[in-house]
């Protein structure tokens, strides 16, 4: 331990005796911390620290970047500063550096807090807000202006259009707000799952007709292929990639739904024959708001929550989704579904 270093080497059973209470706290404390000497020298290093950069007891002392293969933090050690963040290029983290003095003259206890996940968080809230006022923004330019039109009384023919055009723009507005409601409903786990079993090519062939797609659609499901989960919450995830296909195909190319068992899992794939999309954005087309390809009109290319409410029903639903390049071209999204998905307890 920490606190036992200086206690003398000659007398193991005495040490343990008096063990400092404090230095046992600091053992098992939920954060990193490295004791260094005058010189710099990491003497010792706390559970959480040994854990985290894979220290050898046995080969201390030595240099901090030797221990910690981290130059960040020697500049923190050499700063002013007795707290800072840095950024640990070779364990891909950041944490948060803090100094204090250690119990002999010249010793240097350094603390760290990993706090990767809070500066990711505090970005995407930020992406989030940033993004939700541009996509607002526009509908209610778009209000405005023709509201301005209106009271400017204009011939019968262009108040109705002008009319027309405020329905419009309202209901994308209430579309965002819908969408927004049921993304938080999901992520605060206020969605109850109600399963049954049901037939997928039945439900593939409904989601189709229902939405009226005016291109082939190719369907290659197993008969009386049956799955047992929220039917309600797989149909809009279903329609979602339905419509996104739909949305970025050339005009009268066909879209393929594919089924089929993999193990306890019933994957649904969904392929277009679009441009696609580079391999930088499979990860990110699932985030609220992101769209690849930001020229696109709103209309034409929807809002970028699509296929995020998509994800989360999935996983709601105890599945995954993923999205690749089909060999021939195109896009393919794929649902990964248990096949009798588990109730709310």
């Amino acid at each position: 331990m920490i606190w036992d270093r200086g206690r003398n080497e000659q007398q193991p059973e005495r040490r343990v005796a008096q063990r400092d209470p404090f230095g046992a706290l600091l053992e098992s404390a939920p954060v990193m911390a490295l004791l260094l000497d005058a010189e710099g020298h990491v003497v010792a290093a706390n559970r959480e620290a040994r854990e985290f950069f894979e220290i050898e007891q046995d080969r201390l002392p030595a240099s901090l970047v030797e221990v910690t293969l981290e130059a960040s933090l020697l500049e923190v050690l050499d700063s002013t500063t007795t707290e800072a963040e840095a950024h640990l290029v070779h364990h891909r983290r950041t944490v948060l550096v803090k100094l204090e003095p250690g119990m002999r003259a010249g010793e240097t206890l350094m603390f760290m807090t990993d706090v990767t996940e809070l500066r990711r968080l505090a970005t995407v809230r930020q992406e989030f807000v940033a993004n939700l006022v541009h996509e607002l923004k526009t509908p209610i330019t778009s209000l405005r202006l023709t509201a301005e039109s209106l009271l400017g009384d204009p011939s019968p023919k262009d108040r109705h259009r002008f009319a027309d055009r405020l329905v419009r723009e309202a209901d994308l507005l209430s579309k965002i707000i819908d969408n927004l409601r049921q993304l938080g409903d999901i992520e605060a786990r206020t969605m109850a799952v109600e399963t049954a079993q049901f037939d997928l090519g039945e439900l593939v062939l409904e989601s189709v007709t229902r939405l009226g797609i005016e291109r082939p659609v190719n369907t290659d499901i197993p008969p009386s292929l049956s799955v047992t989960s929220d039917r309600p919450k797989l149909v809009q995830a279903l329609d979602n990639l339905l419509d996104n296909a739909a949305k970025f195909s050339p005009p009268g190319s066909a879209i393929d739904v594919t089924a089929s068992v993999a193990g306890d899992e019933v994957l649904v794939s969904v392929r277009d024959r679009g441009p696609g999309i580079s391999p930088e954005h499979w990860s990110r087309v699932f985030e609220r708001f992101y769209k690849v390809d930001r020229a696109r009109p709103r209309e034409a290319g929807g809002f970028g929550l699509g296929l995020a409410i998509t994800k989360h029903l999935v996983q709601v639903l105890g599945g995954r989704i993923w999205t690749e390049t089909a060999r021939d071209g195109g896009q393919v999204f794929t649902i990964a579904l248990p096949r009798e998905v588990l109730t709310n307890p």
